[in-house]
Formats: structure tokens, sequence, C-alpha cells
């Protein structure tokens, strides 16, 4: 007997709440990667995420999200997204999005997954969520050069993105970031579990380029070896400048953010302590 709709709910059991978690801040990038300067909101997400994300935020490739791109907004409290434009100005040129024209956008209508823009996205969010869609909503538009298929980033189009970029981190995921004391270092944990030591740190407290990464405390440690004969892990060259990255995925597990951390030395432990907040 084929079952009815009744007998399909009663055998699924409870309802899952698949509402996807608040944050601080969104940044979405829409467009269409892989043609050219239209890509520009997708290769900026992706230079955040090479750039680290701190807490509190998430980002969104909008080319690939499509319309979950408006449900991905539920629950945010601030959200910015970048788009392409096609106005007819110099190639590079950067728009801002007054807050008061987000208010007047034409009703959502003919939208599809391939011609998903920065404004379908926000009359979509309105319309789907009512009341829970974000007010606080900024929009950075790039002229576009050129659109071909399979072409990079126009050069006027890369530097206006490095612009946004620097908007974004400043007025943005700046204040989520954790604010080192004056006599602190700093190192980068990366979504893909590296930590990164510029070149000073590296040579002074750590010559032999070999250590040792426990979690104590609710802390992480770098401990120096004598050299790489000893064992451990190894701090490898990450630029000509001699900054450093180690792989500390497999020490941290899963349970670790992205972000700039402060660092201290511990004359007592002989060790650079990076409190991260661990479970222990």
């Amino acid at each position: 007997m084929i079952p009815t709709s009744a007998d399909r709910n009663t055998e699924a059991g409870p309802s899952v709440d698949i509402e996807p978690p608040g944050c601080e801040v969104l940044v979405v990038g829409c467009g269409n990667l892989l043609r050219g300067d239209d890509g520009v909101g997708p290769v900026l997400v992706r230079h955040l995420w090479e750039r680290g994300v701190p807490a509190g935020a998430r980002l969104v490739d909008g080319g690939t999200a499509g319309m979950d791109v408006a449900f991905q907004m539920r629950g945010a409290g601030r959200v910015v997204i970048v788009d392409a434009a096609a106005t007819g100005s110099a190639p590079g040129t950067l728009f801002r999005v007054p807050g008061a024209e987000l208010a007047e956008l034409p009703p959502l209508e003919g939208v599809h997954t391939h011609s998903f823009r920065w404004d379908n996205a926000i009359a979509l969010a309105r319309w789907a969520l009512g009341d829970a869609c974000p007010t606080d909503i900024s929009v950075f538009l790039i002229e576009a050069e050129g659109v071909e298929l399979g072409a990079d980033l126009s050069e006027p189009v890369e530097a206006a993105m490095e612009q946004v970029i620097e908007i974004i981190e400043r007025e943005y995921l700046g204040p989520l970031r954790p604010v080192p004391a004056a006599d602190a270092d700093t190192v980068e944990v990366t979504e893909d579990g590296y930590m990164r030591l510029d070149a000073t740190l590296a040579a002074t407290r750590f010559p032999s380029d070999a250590v040792v990464a426990v979690v104590r405390d609710g802390a992480f440690w770098l401990v120096p070896l004598r050299g790489p004969r000893s064992g451990g892990l190894l701090l490898k060259q990450r630029t000509p400048e001699g900054d450093r990255s180690v792989l500390v995925r497999e020490v941290l597990g899963d349970s670790f953010r992205a972000g700039v951390y402060a660092a201290y030395w511990d004359d007592a432990q002989a060790a650079l302590k990076i409190p991260l907040g661990l479970e222990t």
C-alpha cells in the first residue's frame, strides 16, 4: 500500500530546524565567476576567505548559492552585497548604493538562477523573510570592463575590488576581530587549519623552524624545538620576507575559528601562548 502524506509525516519524526545560524555580518558576492568582471563578487569572497574570517561573520558566494542567498540573510545583523555594474561609467568605477535607494527597489519578478543580481537578492529576501529581513544592508557595485567567458578580472576592476575589500575589512569585519594588547604579537589561523606567523616572530622565537603544538588550559601553545631532527611540526616559509606557516589542524580538531589572534611569549614555559578559547 502506498503511504499517504499523513503516514509519511508520522514516520518522519520531529521536525528539524534548518534555518541558517545568525551572524553579525554577512558578506555576499553576486555574479558569474566564469564571465570576467561579472565575477568580481565571488572573487572578492574568495579573497576574504584567504585572509581569514573572524567569528561572527559569514561569507556567501552568490554566484553558486543563487536564490539561497535570500535565506542566508535570516538572522544577520548587517549585510554587505558586492556585484558588478554596467552603467556606462569608466571601468572600475565604484558605487556605494545609499540605503534610501534600497528602500525603493522594484518588486521581485522574472528572476532565475542564471541572472540573480544584488537587487534580486534583496527583493527576494524581503518577500521570503518579511519582518525577519535585515534592515542594515550595504551594496557595493563595481563597473565592469568585460564579461567574456573565461576571462580574468580586468585591472581597473581588480583595483576597485581591493578598495572594497579594504572597506569591508575596516568597517565590517575589523570590529569583529580581537584587539591584541600593545605588548602582544599576532598570528593568523586560516580556515584550512594553518597558523601563520610573521617573519619577525618566527625568526625571534622559532629560529630552528621546528615546534611542538599543544592545547592546554583553553589556549594553544607553540613550543620551539632545537631542530627538525627533534621531531614535531615544521614551520614552512610562505613569503620571500620570511613569514612562516604551520599546519595545526590535527591538533586543533574542529574546535577553532579562523581569524587573527593575539600571541604572548611565556618566559616560564619558554613557549608562545595563543588564547583561542578552546575546549579542553
